[in-house]
């Protein structure tokens, strides 16, 4: 192929007019050429992107010469750190002859940087505590976490509807299963017999043994106030957006927890930012890595809310990138959302390889200078197929790109460093404090004390024997509150979006 015309093709495509970050320099038979440089527009980075490839492809150090590029420009950033291996974000890289050289291949000089970083954690030991309430999770999210079935998510419902009711605050675990008992087994199942139907103590003991799971897991510090304030997400210093690290290292074995967990909080994005349109560069961008489990196991409901969010959060200035090893691990109606691609190599090792990878191809746009799937088999570490949108929404050529090497160590601080950098955050000593405001506990408490001060007092007393109830999933389906569930839950499918949620004071974000 002519190389003139392929670097005059790839000018013409990532040539843009407002301002970009710089991905690499394209490659054609092999060859690394400066000239046919690889850009994404900021304007379109609240199109959304997809970061795919084969495991030690060099997905990772992707999505931190993103990130890097995206503090410089002054828009802030959102990453979690599934590994624990992305602290190096906040330092300069040490110069090597590796980085040179492959700074120098791509014809843009290396210069070390450290960026600005605040490290999160869903435990509170690897950085400030991350928290929501339950009220501001809602019955499918908290559903999704302790891994209910459908009867039980129909009782967390009732629950839900419940407390929206009688104005009761669910802050904690402990809120919760004080709300579980008095409507299962206390003064309460009387009270929602009609109105919310029956709730059996065997589904309330099945749900109550999840609870206790949970909280042996040593997460339980994550329901509970202070509760995060997405304000947090949008800071800069000195003109730098904000990296905002979520490291997951110690809860990496729990997917199903920080999944739904960064979902909420992409969910509370969604709520609260104001309309803004497009603008010339995103608000924040915002990563979802291990992005299949997200989508593990999700129901219809779940996964049409988590649609409407990737299509109508843009409007409000956030970009998504979504990381995985596969396209296929992305729902369709996903990944039609999804403008930006950077694919790193695919291992076609087996017959289901080679048919995701032709699926694969087939989402890109055509190429004349490339055998794409021969190709894809072939991308070196730190190389990856491109496409993205230019000024105009139009796909862009696709595009092997040799990739820029980050400016900032790629790997961890040491221990000393990281905790230097933890403990020294104003963010982190805001969210050590733990609030434990008047809630459904307190309330619960006080009505079963009551309740038995009064049984006390009646004679004869009442027989304790108590008839067969229907099964739950009977009385759910054919109670008042089941039937107006879809309607009259307050927060929606989500819990937060839609309705009001609990907290210890009101916030907004401009």
């Amino acid at each position: 192929m002519d190389q003139a015309a392929f670097i005059d093709s790839i000018k013409k495509s990532y040539t843009f007019n407002a301002s970009s970050i710089c991905l690499g320099a394209g490659v054609l038979n092999g060859e690394i050429l400066p000239e046919a440089r690889v850009n994404l527009a900021l304007r379109m980075m609240n199109r959304h992107g997809l970061v795919t490839g084969a495991t030690g492809s060099g997905k990772t150090r992707t999505l931190q010469l993103i990130a890097e590029q995206l503090s410089a420009a002054g828009v802030p950033v959102f990453m979690p750190d599934i590994k624990g291996d992305l602290s190096g974000l906040a330092k300069p890289a040490a110069e090597n002859e590796k980085l040179t050289e492959r700074a120098n291949a791509i014809g843009v000089p290396f210069k070390p940087d450290g960026f600005p970083v605040e490290l999160y954690s869903l435990s509170g030991k690897c950085g400030a505590q991350m928290r929501a309430t339950i009220t501001e999770f809602g019955p499918v999210l908290l559903s999704k976490i302790l891994d209910l079935n459908e009867v039980q998510t129909g009782v967390m419902m009732i629950l839900f509807k419940y407390a929206d009711d009688k104005g009761l605050p669910v802050v904690d675990l402990r809120d919760l299963k004080k709300l579980l008992a008095y409507l299962s087994d206390g003064p309460g199942a009387a009270e929602i017999k009609n109105e919310y139907g029956t709730i059996s103590t065997s589904t309330s003991g099945t749900i109550l043994r999840k609870i206790v799971a949970l909280e042996q897991e040593g997460i339980e510090h994550l329901f509970g106030e202070r509760s995060f304030d997405i304000n947090d997400l949008f800071l800069k210093v000195d003109g730098r957006g904000v990296i905002s690290l979520l490291n997951l290292s110690d809860v990496q074995d729990k997917p199903r927890v920080f999944s739904t967990y960064m979902l909420a909080l992409l969910a509370e994005l969604y709520e609260k930012l104001p309309e803004v349109g497009d603008l010339d560069k995103p608000k924040l961008v915002f990563f979802f890595d291990e992005a299949h489990l997200l989508f593990k196991d999700a129901s219809d409901a779940f996964m049409e809310q988590i649609d409407q969010i990737i299509r109508l959060i843009r409007s409000k200035g956030v970009g998504i990138f979504f990381c995985t090893q596969l396209t296929q691990d992305v729902p369709s109606s996903v990944l039609s959302q999804l403008g930006n691609r950077i694919h790193h190599v695919i291992r076609a090792f087996t017959p289901n390889d080679v048919k995701a990878l032709k699926e694969t191809i087939k989402t890109f746009p055509h190429s004349e200078y490339y055998d794409m799937q021969q190709q894809f088999t072939q991308l070196g570490t730190g190389q990856a197929f491109i496409t993205v949108l230019n000024e105009k929404g139009i796909p862009t050529e696709t595009v092997v790109t040799h990739l820029r090497p980050p400016a900032s160590v790629m790997g961890p601080l040491d221990e000393s460093e990281y905790k230097s950098l933890m403990t020294s955050s104003d963010l982190y000593r805001k969210y050590q404090e733990q609030i434990d405001p008047e809630s459904a506990f307190e309330i619960l408490s006080r009505k079963m004390e009551e309740s038995a001060r009064k049984e006390d007092k009646s004679a004869p007393r009442k027989s304790t024997s108590r008839r067969a109830e229907k099964s739950t999933l009977e009385k759910v389906l054919q109670s008042s509150a089941a039937r107006q569930v879809g309607r009259e839950v307050v927060r929606g499918i989500f819990g937060m979006l839609f309705g009001k949620t609990t907290r210890s004071r009101s916030r907004s974000i401009f």
